[in-house]
């Protein structure tokens, strides 16, 4: 275990996965910036550690999107250009309204149950408020792992998780626009509703609406 000068413990695993966990974290909670470069020699002293370890780390982050690296600069945020966005929307698009297609069909009723309750949180998430705004984006996220989950294909999974994360160093801007919140919840309902009805046809169709426009928010 190893401890650096913030009093930050690091776990006994591997020492690059858990600089790359708390980077990924600093990134999306926009502690580093999209387009900032990220300086090696400081965090290697905030985290008391080598660079080698950061630099195992950079290489994670930089494989999930998250950081590119440029020749003689180092490591810098990603930014995600408007063509970037659209990619990475239509495929999570193709991706989760095939996974929602098969809980329609295939979820059995506990599993649709655990979706409403689900959503049942995220109307509770959506009243108004900053804080709130960070709660609904979790509990979003949630929904949309655990229909995956039950539609149970690893592969599929893992690159939904993949485009998530590049997704995410734009999606609190598109919550934060006038009136996203409360269309991406009526787009929420709409989706349970094909769910519940066991309609998969209308629930891929949702689903797709729902990713057209997020990306519409996001541009």
């Amino acid at each position: 275990m190893s401890e650096g000068r913030t009093g930050l413990s690091l776990s006994p695993r591997a020492l690059y996965v858990e600089v790359a966990e708390l980077l990924r974290q600093r990134i999306f909670q926009r502690e580093l910036e999209p387009g900032s470069w990220i300086d090696e020699l400081k965090i290697a002293e905030e985290y008391g550690i080598s660079r080698t370890p950061l630099r195992e780390a950079l290489k994670v982050l930089a494989a999930e999107g998250l950081v590119t690296m440029k020749v003689r600069r180092g490591a810098y945020v990603t930014e995600v250009s408007t063509q970037d966005l659209s990619d990475v929307y239509h495929l999570l698009s193709l991706l989760e309204s095939d996974a929602a297609g098969v809980v329609a069909t295939k979820g059995t009723d506990a599993e649709l149950t655990e979706l409403m309750s689900l959503h049942a949180e995220l109307e509770k998430a959506a009243k108004p408020g900053p804080a709130n705004t960070d709660a609904f984006f979790a509990v979003n996220e949630r929904f949309h792992m655990r229909l995956l989950e039950i539609a149970n294909n690893r592969w599929r999974d893992q690159m939904v998780a993949d485009l998530r994360k590049v997704m995410k160093l734009n999606r609190h801007n598109s919550l934060l626009k006038t009136g996203r919140i409360q269309e991406s919840l009526q787009e929420h309902r709409a989706i349970m509703a094909a769910l519940t009805a066991r309609d998969a046809e209308a629930t891929v169709a949702r689903m797709r609406e729902h990713f057209a426009n997020g990306l519409e928010a996001a541009a």
